[in-house]
C-alpha cells in the first residue's frame, strides 16, 4: 500500500486563463503538476484530483450572491480537468451541493477516509489557487493528521502579497513547503 499521495487541487479549465475565474499564469503549472502525477505513478503513490463541481445555482456565484462568477459548473467544459490524470486517479468532487460552499478538497467529502483506507500518511499538494483551495486542503490535512507538503513549484495564487501571506500561513500550521520535490 502507498504511504503517500498526490492531491492535485482545482486544474480544471475554468481557473486557467481564459476560463470563467483563471488564476494567472496558472496554465504555467500545467506541465510540472503532470510531471509529479507521472512521478507519484511511478512511485505507486495514490493520485487524487479534487474539483469544484458546481450545480447550475450554487450559492457562491454572483447571481447567487456569491463572490464568484459562474465556473466549474457540473459537465461543462469549465470544469475540466486540464493535467493528465491516470485512469485510477480518485476523482474528489466538492461544492456539489446548491447551498454549501467547500474549499477545501476534505470538506463534504470521503477524502480523509479514502486515503486512510489506502494506508496514506503524507500527502503533497499541488495545483491553484494557493491563497484559496490549496491552503484550505493543506489544512485539513494537517488537520486531518496528514504529514502534508506543498509543492511549491507547482501551485500558483492568484495575488503574489495573498500568496505569500497563505505560505506563511500554511508554515505556521505545519505544512512543509518544498521549492521541488
Amino acid at each position: 500500500m502507498p504511504e503517500e499521495a498526490l492531491i492535485v487541487v482545482d486544474m480544471q479549465r475554468d481557473f486557467m486563463p481564459g476560463g470563467a475565474l483563471p488564476v494567472p499564469e496558472g496554465d504555467r503549472i500545467i506541465p510540472r503538476c503532470n510531471r509529479y502525477i507521472e512521478e507519484f505513478r511511478r512511485r505507486g503513490a495514490l493520485i487524487v484530483a479534487t474539483r469544484d463541481w458546481h450545480p447550475e445555482n450554487h450559492i457562491s456565484f454572483r447571481e447567487n450572491g456569491g463572490p464568484w462568477p459562474r465556473h466549474c459548473v457540473q459537465n461543462t467544459p469549465g470544469a475540466e480537468f486540464v493535467v493528465e490524470l491516470p485512469a485510477d486517479a480518485v476523482i474528489i468532487s466538492k461544492a456539489t451541493e446548491p447551498d454549501k460552499e467547500a474549499y477545501s478538497g476534505f470538506e463534504g467529502t470521503e477524502l480523509a477516509e479514502i486515503l486512510k483506507r489506502n494506508g496514506v500518511k503524507r500527502v503533497y499538494i499541488c495545483g491553484v489557487a494557493t491563497e484559496y483551495c490549496v491552503k484550505a486542503t493543506a489544512l485539513d490535512a494537517v488537520k486531518h493528521g496528514f504529514e502534508t507538503y506543498l509543492l511549491r513549484d507547482a501551485v500558483k495564487g492568484i495575488n503574489p502579497e495573498d500568496e505569500g501571506r497563505a505560505l506563511k500561513e500554511l508554515e505556521g500550521a505545519g505544512v512543509k513547503v518544498l521549492s521541488r520535490l
